[in-house]
């Protein structure tokens, strides 16, 4: 009875304050008794790396929410990055393609020409249906979505600025910091982007026509795929480079050889200089670059001025550092090497923290994040994530440069196979760049693979495989690939490095990339 009693008159205490912050909904009872949203998870970033922590920890039964302030999920890659240039070099590559080699295919089209605003269009389309893919995903996993910016208010909660308007507060046990990258200026800004004529990657990606004359910042990734996008269809490109290569990440002898192909192909290169002034003029600029050695400077002109000179982690507006969260001395969240800030309950993964600014290492370790939360091991091996460039042809690498093994005084030996050698490739007339393969010489255990070809993007994943189970050159060689194929360039390579290839006689020279096709 007593039991019944006390049952009975909570519940009239809560049928009492319903009826009371129901009348009083818009007064400040209501507000002193509003609730915050709990969950297991928040994600902060909705990029490549947040979404995927995002939906790894719906499927294993946390209550997670994903804060994107961009309104439109996938990150940078996805709106304004990887996806959309991956659709205009495809355009590009198709025209040039149609243009150079349909002739000699036997293939007759008579007025060929390109529609920019269809190219456009379509670019436009694959971004618009991947985002709302990603939207569904997260619906089928039970994951909720706020569009606005998350701010933290301590370790535990966080401010979300929606973008309709207004602010929620949620708090969540643990939270993962994914909030990417920004474009980042030019060192002391001699050019200020205004995204008309001085061109982020953001503004190169939406240009409503092709320029007559380009010039390009950088020599890097986005320098170079960019670059390809608009020399393709047209353009004059000069890329100013303030390293003496291009690519100067890449193992010299990709860098070398691509800079020959590049410089058939119509780029021009400047390089060793920097960028030290400039001015926009109506619908062009001036650019002022300076010898790095003779200190001799030069102006020089175009329709578009394209800033690719890196990007830098983005925290405006985190407020991460103001609850005593880390940061080392180049911006990016500081962890340890389980994904962790020095906060327990918070994690950092992508291009806020150490590393390569590369898509597939933040869904790795947003992966390894959920993992690490939940308690079990969760692991990134750092050694075997790829890296690919998607000018044609592709540049795709794995592992330790030839100058690194040297600077690390290992000895290696190297296989190599060009793919003029290669049946399929030579075939359908499609046989430029090679396959190098770097073990160490007393284990033939692989450290570094490097190609370039039109399917090195592809063809990167056997290596990357081989290189995270540990397999030597010899398992690859031995290993039976498809004919014809592009990939047994691959088999051949690795026969290369622990015995001889069979369709190959003579190794590369460095400066003269002459071949040897057997007999």
């Amino acid at each position: 009875g007593i039991n019944a009693e006390y049952m009975g008159i909570q519940l009239s205490q809560r049928q009492m304050l319903s009826r009371l912050l129901s009348r009083q909904s818009a007064g400040p009872l209501s507000r002193m008794f509003s609730t915050t949203k709990n969950y297991d998870l928040a994600v902060i970033g909705g990029g490549p790396g947040g979404y995927v922590a995002a939906i790894k920890a719906g499927q294993r039964g946390m209550k997670v929410i994903c804060i994107e302030k961009r309104g439109s999920l996938g990150g940078t890659c996805l709106n304004i990055g990887c996806i959309p240039s991956k659709a205009l070099l495809n355009s590009a590559n198709s025209y040039k393609h149609a243009k150079h080699m349909f002739p000699k295919l036997g293939i007759k089209i008579e007025k060929l020409g390109y529609d920019m605003k269809q190219i456009m269009k379509q670019k436009e389309e694959a971004v618009v249906g991947l985002t709302k893919g990603i939207e569904t995903l997260f619906k089928k996993n039970k994951v909720d979505y706020a569009k606005g910016t998350g701010s933290f208010l301590t370790k535990n909660d966080i401010s979300i600025k929606l973008n309709a308007g207004g602010q929620e507060k949620i708090s969540a046990k643990n939270i993962i910091i994914a909030t990417g990258s920004d474009v980042a200026p030019l060192p002391g800004e001699p050019l200020k982007i205004d995204e008309k004529v001085v061109v982020s990657s953001t503004g190169a990606l939406s240009l409503k026509e092709v320029p007559k004359k380009m010039i390009v910042i950088g020599a890097g990734v986005i320098g170079m795929e960019l670059g390809s996008v608009y020399q393709g269809l047209g353009a004059e490109v000069t890329v100013v480079e303030f390293m003496d290569k291009i690519m100067p990440f890449a193992d010299g002898e990709v860098s070398t050889y691509m800079q020959k192909y590049f410089t058939k192909e119509g780029f021009k290169f400047m390089l060793g200089h920097k960028v030290v002034g400039g001015q926009v003029r109506g619908n062009s600029a001036k650019v002022v670059v300076q010898d790095n050695k003779t200190g001799a400077k030069k102006e020089i002109e175009a329709d578009i001025v394209l800033v690719a000179t890196g990007r830098k982690p983005f925290t405006a507006e985190l407020k991460a550092a103001e609850i005593g969260v880390k940061m080392d001395k180049m911006g990016r969240i500081d962890i340890n090497n389980h994904l962790q800030t020095n906060i327990p309950n918070i994690w950092a993964i992508g291009d806020v923290v150490k590393g390569a600014m590369l898509a597939h290492k933040a869904e790795e370790e947003g992966c390894a994040a959920i993992e690490n939360i939940l308690g079990e091991k969760g692991h990134v091996n750092y050694n075997a994530i790829p890296g690919v460039i998607y000018t044609h042809p592709e540049i795709a690498f794995v592992g330790k440069t030839e100058e690194e093994l040297k600077n690390e005084k290992v000895d290696y030996k190297r296989g190599y196979f060009p793919m003029m050698a290669n049946s399929r490739a030579r075939a359908v007339h499609d046989a430029e760049g090679f396959i190098k393969i770097l073990t160490e010489k007393k284990t033939d255990k692989i450290v570094g693979v490097h190609m370039i070809s039109s399917i090195a993007g592809e063809a990167i994943a056997e290596a990357v495989l081989a290189m995270e189970f540990g397999a030597s050159a010899e398992d690859i060689a031995r290993t039976c690939h498809a004919h014809p194929t592009f990939s047994e360039a691959v088999k051949e390579a690795c026969m290369g490095a622990y015995d001889k290839p069979i369709h190959f006689q003579k190794q590369l020279s460095l400066t003269s990339h002459k071949y040897t096709l057997s007999k």
